[in-house]
């Protein structure tokens, strides 16, 4: 992968919830970029494993430990920041947490306002601190949506609205600091295996299928979104801003039709054996033609 080693000469990032995952790899870019980077997480310990691992990378680096969904954390850790630095010239908001999985009905008021709290709010706060030095200087906002603002699997209702609130508050954010010469995106990322930038690392356990599944031939990576949000808070997209941009490996785009072919492909995968694959291709292709042989199956089936 290309660095561009001094682009961010001389500039101050922060980055929310960058001591593992997607934050991590983001934070590590930007600094072997020339950023001195200063990271917010709530994990002290995951915290100071990043800032080991980026200072033995030669990387100027702070660990701040904030709850981001709390305004007194977010303002007393960005005006330390100022204090120290003298500026902010980036603020990639990433911090966030996941859901439960439970069913609409078992959800709880405490479950929504906990996600809404630390994956949206959390970048209005930071958003809205940060601004106020920004606005000497000009600088660059890039918050960390998700797919799941525009496409949803069953029982991700705190998680799907929390993502697509970050798009909405991205556009707005845009156009309310332009005056300032403050660009404001959103990166959407999709599929993305964080197993090496988690704290300890950890071995990938990713099959076959998923990386298939994806029209680029592979789930991604956490470098793939740092590479996107580097370019994005670049000059060189200084004529970037109020946009989401969608990194997923063209799942988002891709039709999909269950047909024999692709079920087959799919077990090949599963089963990493394609004869396998060709004989229960030509079972299911049989028990489409024969409506009697499936009937039969079903009988057997309901009766055992």
């Amino acid at each position: 992968m290309k660095f561009y080693r001094d682009r961010f000469k001389d500039k101050v990032c922060i980055v929310t919830g960058g001591a593992r995952g997607i934050g991590a790899a983001i934070a590590t870019r930007l600094g072997v970029e020339g950023c001195s980077v200063v990271i917010f997480d709530i994990d002290e310990k995951a915290g100071g494993y990043r800032v080991k691992d980026l200072e033995s990378k030669g990387i100027s680096v702070d660990f701040y430990r904030v709850d981001v969904s709390r305004e007194e954390d977010v303002s007393r850790a960005v005006d330390s920041v100022y204090s120290k630095y003298g500026r902010i010239d980036v603020l990639v908001n990433n911090a966030g947490i996941g859901f439960s999985g439970r069913s609409l009905e078992e959800q709880t008021l405490e479950e929504w306002m906990r996600i809404i709290s630390v994956n949206l709010t959390s970048v209005w706060l930071c958003s809205k601190h940060v601004a106020k030095y920004m606005k000497n200087t000009g600088g660059v906002i890039v918050n960390i949506a998700s797919t799941r603002a525009i496409q949803s699997e069953p029982n991700t209702e705190p998680y799907s609205a929390s993502k697509g609130g970050i798009l909405a508050l991205t556009h707005a954010l845009a156009m309310s600091l332009a005056k300032y010469r403050i660009r404001v995106v959103a990166v959407s990322p999709g599929w993305i295996d964080t197993s090496e930038w988690q704290v300890p690392p950890r071995k990938s356990e990713l099959s076959l299928l998923d990386h298939a599944w994806h029209p680029a031939g592979r789930v991604g990576r956490p470098e793939d979104v740092a590479a996107l949000v580097a370019f994005l808070a670049s000059d060189e997209a200084e004529w970037i801003t109020g946009v989401n941009i969608i990194i997923d490996g063209g799942v988002t785009v891709k039709m999909f039709y269950p047909d024999v072919e692709s079920l087959k492909n799919m077990i090949s995968l599963i089963l990493e054996n394609s004869e396998v694959g060709e004989v229960v291709g030509s079972l299911i292709k049989k028990l489409g033609e024969d409506r009697s042989l499936l009937d039969r199956i079903r009988e057997l089936l309901e009766n055992n």
